[in-house]
């Protein structure tokens, strides 16, 4: 794997081990000057054992990897737990103390490579004494749990036990009584594995993303044979108790139906079905795909099964139907760039949470809160899941959906608006027309946002305009009416259908604004690069002289690069980080078995270093190289140095990633060749030029999902600036405000629309990057995994946080 570093001690550490992260304090002159740095927690004298129980998750690997490696690190001693809670009861080889290398190259490997099952015995008090027992042998007082809800809660009730299980073991004369004061207390910190994304508390769980992949791959090459024979598909996929996966991914594939658990369909469905899927032929539309959840039940409570609604279609409407149950390909596979990051981070974090842990810290969860890693209390989180399903069991369907969270409430209300076009009388009639295009470097990403735009102006009673080839297309007049049926089968297109373009709008303000008056142009939505944002500002600066642009306008940030202002996320980046980490993947294999060899690629993001950086994290590279943090020869000798004694180790591969404008003189001809004479004898090298291919492909499940989600919220947002600027007495719309020209974003936590005359101050249009970018607080975890030695600031870590509308009560009542 190309991110192992060296087993070594401290002493004996290469050069580049004692390299510190000046780029980070540069990057962070926003922080506060208190910071909480990682390397002043020491794991001296912690023992720390890591398992996985229930059912696998692609990532689970990358968890077990970061935890191992960042315990290390600190100075703590890790052990494998074999085989779940029936490894922690049985003992022996099952629990094993591990080093830096015994996480080597399973970063990308699906499933755990420590094994997981189910246990019985651990149900029991017998088993938890005897599972206590072992870890006492061990000296093991701290556990990081990856599993379900499950797995967490028997931790849980383990931990509460931990002090009577050690006095029983005492009088039984199984352990000293010195152990029990010794070894006091035991620590849980818990991360979520689970495709289904059923846990309350995180966004995501690990292994939900790859699942989704899966899902999605099955369902495009599904999409090419139903066209060609004019088929009705039926997909069944995982989600006994959770309809997330079959909701997002009938979102991310624009399905004509869903079924899940937390919203049967009404009364009478079966006749809303086949009337929907008659008018859907009637457009000629040459599919259909339904998609089912393996619990899908109705209003009553009974199973909706995916042969049921299969003989329902040959019924009624005598289509040719096929049934595909996805199974066990959601669970399998390697994981997605998304989950190793996530597992990475979250596995990192674990070991921080155990090491600032006391008697009195109650077990936690680290979950994942838009792009923020957060610890949450692991009985609240499991005390809102069960609720969720006691919701269902009561037909509360409406609460359970609810209690699911915000983030899956959203998804099911977009997708209710989205999937089904009402008839045009009860439409409303706004009399606004909204103009939508593609300004920038095609990304994957934009035909989703394409389609969910104009469905979601049709919904609001707006005239939708497409504009073909960007600004300069606008200036043309390539512009047309777009209807509902116009983008379907866009989710999972890549590239931009409209055309787009990088030219700015500034030489041609006079033939666009003459084109809005033409076309009567209301508002503006533009779903592109920063060559969009730049657009927007200008059209902004030039209201002035044209009152055509005193319209609402809206940006959705999209681009590979994620290099836009006012964003930790670009719509496009995640698909662009898959294409790296899979190639970085295949680079990798290519020198399986091969004498020792280190990989210099170059990436894609112009002068961000957001692809090089986080492509890293999720290949395992030893290093990564990006303009934000300067670097001279001495720093390029010392990773080879670092690289070099690597290779004496069982680990003989290094990948080093460039960002394509980091330095203008140390090219990756020059890196390369540096590499190749420096490691003459010990190491080979070559070098790989990835190019566009980081553009093309289809867009990724999240990119798909995050696509329709925002530029229907922006469409929602465009609809209230109209109502709020149109001038009744004169019969047209005037805004000329700066909070009418915004910029829709993700920060930290949310999605909010900022004014893109007040991100100018927070730009660097120079390089055409933001001045400050979160992501780089995460560039020493890709280090800390390779081993490097490197300032950490943790400042953001350590605060438990509690579960949204959790009473603390209900917990207490509960566990008591």
């Amino acid at each position: 794997m190309a991110s192992e570093g060296k087993e070594s001690k401290p002493d004996s550490q290469p050069a580049a081990t004692q390299f510190t992260c000046k780029d980070l304090a540069a990057s962070a002159t926003h922080q506060p000057t208190d910071k909480k740095l990682f390397e002043n927690l020491s794991g001296a004298g912690k023992v720390i054992g890591v398992l996985t129980s229930g059912g696998d998750a692609q990532g689970m690997n990358a968890a077990v990897r970061a935890v191992v490696r960042m315990g290390i690190y600190v100075g703590a001693k890790m052990y494998f737990v074999y085989e779940g809670y029936q490894g922690m009861v049985d003992g022996g080889n099952n629990i094993v103390e591990v080093t830096w290398e015994c996480v080597s190259s399973i970063l990308q490997v699906g499933g755990t490579v420590i094994g997981s099952a189910r246990c019985q015995a651990f149900r029991t008090r017998e088993g938890r004494l005897q599972a206590a027992y072992n870890l006492i042998q061990k000296g093991i007082t701290n556990l990081c749990v990856i599993g379900g809800d499950g797995s967490l809660t028997g931790a849980n009730l383990f931990r509460e036990e931990w002090s009577g299980l050690l006095e029983e073991l005492a009088k039984a004369g199984k352990i000293e009584k010195e152990a029990v004061k010794k070894y006091a207390y035991l620590n849980i910190v818990g991360m979520v594995g689970s495709i289904d994304n059923d846990f309350c508390g995180t966004d995501m769980t690990i292994g939900t993303d790859s699942a989704l992949h899966r899902i999605i791959e099955v369902v495009d090459a599904i999409m090419t044979t139903a066209q060609s024979h004019q088929r009705t598909f039926v997909l069944e996929v995982m989600g006994r108790h959770c309809g997330y996966l079959a909701l997002v991914s009938a979102l991310a594939c624009g399905a004509d139906w869903v079924f899940i658990p937390e919203y049967p369909p009404e009364e009478g469905w079966e006749k809303l079905l086949c009337t929907k899927l008659l008018e859907n032929r009637a457009n000629k539309k040459r599919l259909n795909i339904i998609i089912v959840a393996e619990g899908a039940i109705d209003i009553h409570n009974k199973p909706i099964t995916s042969e049921k609604v299969k003989d329902l279609v040959v019924k009624q409407l005598g289509y040719d139907t096929r049934v595909t149950i996805l199974g066990h390909v959601q669970r399998g596979g390697t994981p997605s760039a998304f989950d190793r990051i996530l597992a990475s981070r979250m596995g990192v974090d674990a070991v921080l949470a155990l090491l600032e842990a006391t008697a009195d810290t109650p077990a936690c969860v680290v979950s994942l809160s838009g792009n923020q890693s957060v610890r949450l209390p692991l009985m609240e989180c499991v005390h809102m899941t069960q609720e969720v399903q006691k919701a269902m069991d009561n037909c509360q369907f409406a609460e359970a959906v609810k209690l699911r969270g915000r983030s899956f409430e959203n998804n099911l209300n977009t997708y209710k608006l989205l999937s089904q076009k009402k008839p045009d009388s009860e439409l409303p009639k706004s009399n606004f027309n909204v103009a939508i295009m593609n300004v920038g470097a095609p990304a994957a990403g934009m035909n989703a946002a394409v389609r969910s735009a104009v469905r979601m102006g049709i919904s609001e009673g707006h005239k939708m305009f497409a504009v073909n080839n960007g600004f300069e297309g606008f200036s043309k007049g390539q512009i047309k009416e777009i209807t509902w049926g116009g983008v379907g089968g866009w989710t999972g297109q890549g590239g931009s259908i409209l055309g787009t373009k990088r030219t700015l709008p500034a030489k041609y303000l006079e033939t666009i604004a003459e084109q809005m008056r033409i076309h009567n142009i209301n508002a503006l939505l533009v779903i592109g690069g920063f060559e969009g944002y730049q657009g927007c500002i200008q059209l902004a600066e030039a209201r002035p002289q044209h009152q055509e642009f005193c319209i609402p306008i809206c940006i959705v940030p999209t681009t590979i690069s994620n290099n836009i202002p006012g964003t930790d996320i670009t719509l496009g980046s995640d698909t662009g980080l898959n294409a790296i980490m899979e190639t970085c993947d295949r680079i990798k294999q290519s020198a399986s078995g091969t004498k020792r060899r280190v990989f210099i690629i170059e990436t894609m993001g112009g002068y961000c270093g957001y692809l090089a950086s986080m492509g890293g994290l999720a290949a395992g590279a030893d290093v990564a190289y990006i303009f934000e943090e300067e670097f001279d020869i001495r720093e390029l000798q010392a990773n080879v140095e670092h690289l070099t004694e690597k290779m004496k180790t069982s680990i003989q591969r290094g990948l080093v990633l460039r960002n394509e404008n980091c330095n203008e003189n140390y090219t990756t001809d020059f890196i390369y060749q540096l590499y190749s004479e420096e490691g003459k004898g010990i190491f080979d090298c070559r070098k790989n030029v990835l190019g566009h291919m980081q553009q093309g492909g289809a867009p990724s499940p999240f990119d798909r999902n995050f696509g329709t989600k925002i530029s229907a919220k922006a469409v929602l947002w465009l609809s209230e600036k109209l109502k709020e600027s149109y001038r009744k007495e004169e019969g047209k719309v005037f805004a000329n405000t700066d909070d009418s020209v915004c910029l829709l974003g993700m920060r930290t936590r949310k999605l909010i629309f900022q004014p893109v005359t007040e991100l100018k101050s927070e730009t660097d249009f120079e390089h055409r990057i933001p001045k400050e970018q979160w992501w780089l607080k995460l560039r020493p975890l890709m280090k800390i995994l390779a081993k490097y030695k490197i300032s950490y600031d943790v400042s953001d870590s350590g605060q438990l946080e509690h579960v949204p509308g959790c009473e603390i009560g209900q917990i207490e009542t509960q566990t008591a």
